[in-house]
């Protein structure tokens, strides 16, 4: 008799074989002969395709529950136990994006256009200006400063008027 059989242990395969997606990494029985990079790519697919038709359909039907029940793993037709609560977000209408403000790339000086990055400046004008173009001279800055410290100098300086004394 074979050493194998009389423990129980089964062979090893004859040899190591390629993930079946031909990524040219070697695969396992364990993951569907599949290297583990494809296999979880796959699992995640599975699940968001899970949870796009659910929420799909729960649209449809107009549920409008905040959470929905989503089984956590399938494995050859059993399903698990433990379940996996996801919580649904509304959508935004297509035409309509009114609070949110699309990325726009690098910040840029508004005078040069040069990258600032994080180095930029912020005018009191509202625009990020390079360290060349930061000075309100520089860049034709159409900010107020005259008025604005007009009204600050007013603001944190009350007028004081004392009371008319009657004359005798």
């Amino acid at each position: 008799m074979d050493p194998h059989d009389e423990a129980g242990c089964q062979a090893p395969p004859e040899g190591p074989f390629l993930c079946i997606n031909n990524c040219g990494f070697f695969g396992s029985a364990a993951t569907m002969n599949m290297c583990s990079k494809c296999h979880k790519d796959m699992m995640l697919k599975q699940d968001q395709a899970k949870l796009a038709a659910s929420s799909i359909e729960n649209f449809v039907n107009g549920s409008s529950s905040g959470s929905m029940e989503v089984p956590e793993s399938v494995t050859d037709g059993a399903v698990s136990v433990e379940p996996k609560t996801v919580q649904a977000h509304a959508l935004p209408a297509m035409g309509s994006v009114e609070g949110e403000k699309p990325s726009e790339g690098p910040k840029r000086c508004n005078s040069c256009k040069k990258r600032v990055g994080l180095t930029g400046f912020n005018c009191r004008c509202g625009n990020v200006f390079c360290a060349v173009h930061r000075y309100s001279d520089k860049h034709d800055c159409p900010f107020d400063y005259h008025m604005a410290a007009q009204n600050a100098i007013s603001k944190a300086n009350p007028v004081v008027k004392a009371q008319k004394l009657d004359k005798i």
